[in-house]
């Protein structure tokens, strides 16, 4: 007896054979399980892990991180947060995001975005020293690879010079080499009283000052480095100005002994002046002998010279002629 398959579906819980409509089977066809599923392609905004934190969360958080130092996990819980929250206008005017942003654009060496932060956004008094260190260090570094060499201080002035804090890092004060006015009189005064401070005095000086012991150090290392150049560079001006006065001097003398009325005249060529020497003057004539010499005149009144004589005899002179008779 031969088996027949029926390739009519069958109701096995009736036992009686009846077919079953396909509609309302539950078995899946096979060539529809077996074809591919559409790839999922997420929303791009839910592109990034929603975190339900809140303005003040958000801004704990990245304080304690920036305390902490770890910038990788600062730069991770940034990305974090999601492009849509529902206070997005007040977590972009957090001053502590603002500062992580602006921190970790810094360490991932995006200045430009670092620059468009401190520049459009105002902060407070306690964020400028570090914001201020970043924006000069920033600068410093784009000029050494411009460059192509480590920057001295004269380039670094230059820096400073060519991009000035923005008002929103700095309260206006002038500031000479990142040190306020303030800072800088107290430590001149200081300087006037002790050029080399020991330790102890430095230490008491970073207090007052509000400075490292380190910066208290370099500052008066490179203040006595300044007062010895300019002291050199006085003795120099002065050296120069004697020699100056002492050229003018002898070409003053040469003058007066050119114009004197005994002075010889050079012809053909100018006269060269010599520096410190006097120039010759008109040659000397030898002494003539004593038998060479013309006699004195005669005196006409009075006893004649006695030249020679030990006893000389009194003489009387001619009387002179009459030149015409006296009338009777």
């Amino acid at each position: 007896m031969a088996l027949g398959i029926s390739s009519t579906p069958t109701d096995s819980s009736s036992g009686r054979g009846s077919p079953v409509s396909p509609i309302s089977s539950p078995v899946t066809p096979l060539a529809t399980r077996l074809a591919p599923m559409p790839p999922m392609v997420p929303n791009p905004m839910f592109g990034l892990p929603m975190l339900n934190f809140s303005v003040s969360q958000v801004a704990s958080v990245c304080e304690t991180l920036e305390e902490s130092g770890d910038i990788e996990r600062l730069a991770r819980f940034l990305w974090s947060l999601p492009v849509a929250h529902p206070n997005i206008v007040e977590l972009n005017k957090s001053e502590a995001v603002l500062r992580a942003r602006a921190i970790v654009s810094f360490h991932s060496g995006n200045y430009r975005d670092m620059y468009t932060i401190l520049e459009h956004h105002k902060f407070t008094k306690d964020s400028h020293g570090k914001l201020q260190a970043m924006w000069l260090e920033a600068h410093y570094q784009e000029a050494e690879k411009l460059r192509g060499r480590p920057l001295g201080p004269v380039d670094k002035y230059r820096v400073r010079k060519k991009f000035p804090l923005p008002r929103t890092i700095w309260d206006g004060e002038q500031k000479t080499h990142c040190f306020k006015e303030r800072t800088r009189s107290l430590l001149r005064e200081w300087y006037l009283q002790d050029p080399y401070p020991n330790p102890t005095k430095k230490k008491e000086l970073a207090q007052a000052t509000g400075l490292t012991p380190t910066q208290v150090g370099n500052w008066f290392k490179n203040r006595r480095q300044r007062d010895r150049a300019a002291a050199a560079k006085n003795r120099m001006q002065q050296q120069q100005f004697a020699a100056q006065l002492a050229h003018s001097g002898g070409r003053h003398l040469n003058l007066r002994r050119s114009m004197s009325p005994g002075a010889a005249s050079t012809t053909g060529s100018e006269s060269s002046i010599s520096l410190g020497a006097p120039s010759p003057g008109p040659p000397s004539m030898p002494p003539l002998p004593l038998q060479s010499l013309p006699p004195p005149p005669l005196q006409l009144t009075g006893d004649p010279p006695r030249i020679g004589l030990t006893n000389p005899s009194p003489c009387t002179l001619p009387q002179p002629l009459a030149l015409h008779r006296p009338f009777t």
